[in-house]
């Protein structure tokens, strides 16, 4: 986590907003800004909205009236209640402050999810059809092929849908209509066991305990720390030896 900027953060945003690409045609707001230049109120106005929007979606409690002073004192030359050595110290104690507070919510979501995986994958384990590996790799056949088998260094070509327990899909090489080929040894454990155990041609439904998944750092916005995964793979080919 990195220390709050807001000028970079003004700066980013309002570059966001407005760069384009070279050659491409101008956007209805793009249009109307140049035929209407901005006036210094609603600048000042946008750029309080960008700064607060900011503040918002870091869920940064503030002292409103302290945020006011220090913006006005600045911006008004006048002299800073707290001098730049106080600012970086005080800074640097809310970062701390931060990052603890992101761990124990991690570890907190963390807990949670491991609990509901090994409950999920306690009442799987009876399921018909189901066979957990020595690792607590958790697998189904929903299709049997007849081809051979790859190794932990071969490049394979699968088709795959991946699930939450909650049955929200987080990422899935069938909804985009196109497979995917990857290293068998460069992905989750849980992916590089189990892939192995596929004759190419088949289908299989693997159920995957954090541990050998993305564990308790998680994956982008919706894979959670301490997450268990459910894949469908489909084994198309092994491209490389």
């Amino acid at each position: 986590m990195r220390l709050i900027h807001l000028t970079a953060a003004i700066l980013a945003t309002t570059g966001f907003a407005l760069a384009q690409e070279p050659g491409a045609p101008a956007t209805p707001a793009a249009e109307e800004a140049a035929a209407a230049p901005a006036s210094k109120q609603d600048i000042s106005y946008s750029i309080g909205t960008m700064i607060a929007g900011n503040l918002k979606s870091q869920g940064i409690d503030i002292d409103l009236a302290e945020l006011t002073k220090g913006i006005t004192d600045t911006l008004g030359g006048q002299k800073p209640r707290l001098d730049q050595a106080a600012v970086q110290k005080v800074m640097m104690a809310f970062q701390q402050q931060q990052m603890k507070a992101h761990e124990e919510k991690a570890a907190a979501a963390s807990g949670k999810n491991k609990e509901e995986g090994a409950a999920f994958l306690a009442k799987n384990a009876k399921e018909e059809g189901v066979v957990t590996t020595a690792s607590g790799l958790q697998y189904k056949i929903l299709k049997q092929g007849d081809g051979a088998k790859p190794t932990a260094t071969d490049t394979v070509k699968v088709h795959y849908h991946g699930t939450l327990l909650s049955g929200k899909v987080f990422d899935s090489s069938v909804d985009r209509g196109e497979p995917i080929s990857f290293p068998l040894n460069g992905v989750i454990k849980g992916w590089t066991e189990g892939v192995q155990l596929m004759p190419v041609g088949s289908k299989f439904k693997f159920f995957i305990p954090s541990d050998l998944a993305y564990g308790d750092n998680g994956a982008g916005a919706d894979i959670g720390p301490g997450a268990t995964l459910i894949f469908e793979v489909e084994l198309l080919a092994i491209e490389k030896k």
